[in-house]
């Protein structure tokens, strides 16, 4: 397993003024793609936008059998010489039950 690469992780920085079907389709695309999405956004509005983007790409992605799983942190990163915290939202597909159980997870 040493020798497995994973995929490229992409990162999309939503702005309170991103349209949320537009980023639900980017992350919904990744997936599908087999690339993980990190999802990054600073202050309220934008943290607003990339929760409604996840909810719609859950949307796209359950017909086709991918449930998603987001995990939520914090990230430090500066804007224009300024230190701000930003909200980052992993964003995977989530394992299905039968296959988690059969391992032993």
């Amino acid at each position: 397993m040493a020798n497995e690469q994973r995929p490229e992780i992409g990162c999309l920085k939503v702005s309170s003024k991103s349209s949320p079907a537009s980023v639900a389709g980017a992350i919904a695309g990744m997936i599908k793609d087999g690339s993980p999405v990190e999802i990054q956004a600073v202050g309220a509005g934008a943290v607003n936008q990339a929760v409604k983007a996840i909810a719609i790409s859950r949307g796209f992605l359950s017909p086709v059998g991918i449930e998603i799983a987001c995990v939520p942190s914090f990230a430090d990163i500066v804007i224009d010489g300024e230190y701000r915290t930003a909200i980052r939202f992993a964003v995977e597909p989530k394992e299905p039950v039968g296959r988690a159980q059969a391992i032993g997870a």
